[in-house]
């Protein structure tokens, strides 16, 4: 079990209490929601890897001034509680909507996901389709991505080995990198947020879930693929554009020019997605990267939720 390997028993949560947001009991494990807003359609962020539901509280703040606006920390991510990783999508999906049944978020839902939340935003719409108004997906997972890459990039991520990539003990420099860049990206957050967010980020724990999370990303890769087509709902992909600080640091030793194709085969991938159903768009975002997307601009997502509620 891989939690196991790592100090993290199936069952239990991260020590630190959360800032914001309560529990709700899901198939036996507590999962934590933060709420606010009314109205319907309801918002649900669906986080990525790596992240917790409370990063992205700075659009569920302002997605509440407009309706019933939801985050949450997946089973085994942020404050809830831990369970054996990777799973399937599918576990992922059951869960949240049992959650959202009940935690009696008020349906349909417009979802948005980001990067992994992406992947499991667009398998929830599929599997559930009655239950979903829309989709904005910000820098999504999706199956087809390896075939818009180059070459040389996939070379490099086949070489990679998570197994191999977090240390017992993080080097101070790499700690002290993420604590500044954390301290500019939520400079305006409440403290007790910003503060409880930094913590986790910089945990050895908090690293270590988001690697194994996607450990097996091309079996949900595969699972999606067979899920069936994405349902005719209004989509609104985000694409970053950018190589932001977080980009280079996890991409040392690949040069700029291999990040620029990179992020070229993302916009063509993405614009694929928004044509394959029929009130599909794509917009792109040229001052944020992958995972400050929405620190950077949340009135994108903001925008692209209203439209989707205009609806």
């Amino acid at each position: 079990m891989q939690e196991q390997a790592f100090g993290i028993r199936p069952g239990t949560t991260t020590k630190a209490a959360p800032p914001l947001g309560q529990y709700y009991e899901v198939e036996g494990r507590r999962l934590l929601v933060h709420r606010s807003g009314s109205g319907s359609p309801s918002v649900v962020f669906l986080p990525g890897a790596g992240t917790a539901g409370l990063d992205y509280w700075n659009v569920q703040a302002r997605a509440a001034e407009l309706t019933t606006s939801v985050v949450y920390d997946r089973a085994g991510t942020g404050w809830s509680d831990r369970v054996e990783l990777p799973r399937t999508s599918t576990e992922v999906t059951d869960e949240l909507h049992g959650l959202l049944r009940t935690a009696g978020v008020p349906a349909p839902y417009l979802l948005v996901g980001h990067s992994l939340g992406g992947l499991y935003a667009r398998h929830y719409a599929t599997r559930f389709p009655d239950g979903v108004s829309g989709l904005v997906l910000l820098d999504p997972a999706h199956e087809d991505y390896d075939a818009y890459m180059p070459r040389q990039l996939l070379d490099q991520w086949e070489s990679w080995d998570p197994d191999q990539a977090m240390p017992d003990e993080l080097p101070d420099e790499l700690i002290q990198l993420y604590r500044a860049q954390l301290a500019q990206e939520l400079a305006d957050w409440p403290n007790e947020v910003r503060e409880a967010l930094t913590e986790g980020h910089v945990s050895p724990e908090w690293l270590r879930v988001g690697l194994h999370e996607a450990k097996n990303i091309d079996e949900l890769y595969d699972e999606v693929r067979h899920a069936g087509p994405t349902p005719d709902v209004p989509l609104i992909v985000l694409t970053a554009t950018d190589i932001d600080a977080f980009k280079k640091a996890v991409s040392a030793g690949t040069s700029e020019s291999l990040l620029r194709e990179e992020i070229e085969g993302k916009c063509r991938l993405y614009t694929a997605l928004a044509k394959s159903v029929p009130r599909g768009e794509n917009r792109l975002i040229d001052d944020a990267g992958h995972v400050t997307l929405h620190w950077r601009r949340p009135d994108a997502v903001i925008q692209a939720i209203q439209d989707l509620l205009g609806r």
